[in-house]
């Protein structure tokens, strides 16, 4: 049996994906099934059972994109064994996001860590707001890291604004790396929780893996990529506007800061609120607001958090 199916009023890469990466992946659940895809037309060549499920998947499929920016084969899999991550990711405090170097279960810790992992699964772009301890940073990792490790993204991207690093680069030894390889290390930490040391190096080695100053972003176009954007209290609104548009297609990107630790010289001059306000009514943009109440680090951490708020209102 042969026939015929029309996608309608909809941009066929939205569906296929960029390469058809999304349609192959769907139709290798149809191994008896013969698949042409013709711009808006799909042609199916095959038993009518087949076609059948297949029509009938695909409709859900679409009816998926239309819901979320984009898709991925994780969305694929979903439809059909019901286990997929995209929008249905258990967020019951079972699900593993990745497992650490030692073996350890990482998974949302709270109901707003829960809330930034269902955010980053139904958004392309995520900002995680909120004081210091809550884990954004840590948990936007471990969603690349994932991303990378299920092969739904080809590289990891982490890059900060130097504004410490850049008051102090001439008292440090050693050449630019060097410099600013301190500033960094928190992401170097939370990846290496994550990704055997080995590894780490060869991702880094290869570029798969990119660490590096907000600055190194300025001109690039970032596909299929996950990429992280910490500290950015320390963005003026130019900077975040910049990194922003470097979304390129198949990207993820997770935007963490904390509004209250602000270390440019005018507090003013932080364009991270703004840039919220700004894009807060656009479809695909998520925006997670954390409080001290969410800080997983030690219990103490809390109450410090509480106290400088009072005494700063």
């Amino acid at each position: 049996m042969k026939t015929t199916l029309k996608l309608q009023a909809t941009d066929p890469i939205e569906i296929y994906g960029t390469g058809n990466r999304i349609l192959e992946e769907f139709c290798s659940y149809f191994p008896g099934l013969k698949v042409v895809a013709r711009g808006t037309d799909i042609i199916l060549d095959g038993k009518q059972s087949q076609i059948q499920e297949f029509e009938q998947k695909f409709t859900e499929l679409v009816e998926r994109r239309h819901s979320k920016p984009s898709l991925t084969p994780y969305d694929v899999e979903d439809i059909f064994c019901g286990t997929g991550s995209g929008s249905n990711f258990r967020l019951n405090g079972e699900e593993i996001i990745v497992h650490s170097t030692d073996g350890k279960p990482i998974r949302a810790r709270n109901l707003k860590q829960q809330e930034m992992v269902r955010a980053y699964f139904d958004n392309d772009l995520v900002f995680a707001l909120g004081p210091a301890g809550t884990g954004k940073t840590y948990i936007a990792i471990a969603l690349a890291v994932r991303a990378l490790k299920n092969r739904e993204i080809r590289r990891i991207i982490l890059t900060r604004p130097a504004v410490e690093a850049g008051e102090r680069l001439g008292f440090l030894p050693g050449d630019l790396k060097d410099k600013l390889d301190p500033y960094l290390q928190p992401l170097y930490d939370a990846l290496g929780d994550m990704i055997p040391s080995r590894k780490l190096q060869d991702f880094i080695a290869d570029g798969t893996i990119q660490i590096a100053p907000l600055a190194y972003m300025r001109g690039r176009t970032l596909d299929r990529a996950c990429v992280i954007l910490d500290e950015a209290q320390n963005t003026n609104i130019g900077q975040l506007k910049m990194f922003l548009t470097r979304m390129g297609s198949e990207a993820k990107f997770i935007v963490t800061g904390d509004a209250s630790q602000v270390d440019l010289p005018r507090r003013e001059d932080s364009g991270l609120l703004r840039g919220v306000r700004m894009l807060e009514k656009i479809k695909g943009i998520a925006t997670i607001v954390f409080s001290s109440e969410d800080i997983v680090r030690h219990p103490l951490v809390s109450k410090i958090v509480r106290a400088f708020e009072e005494a700063s209102d």
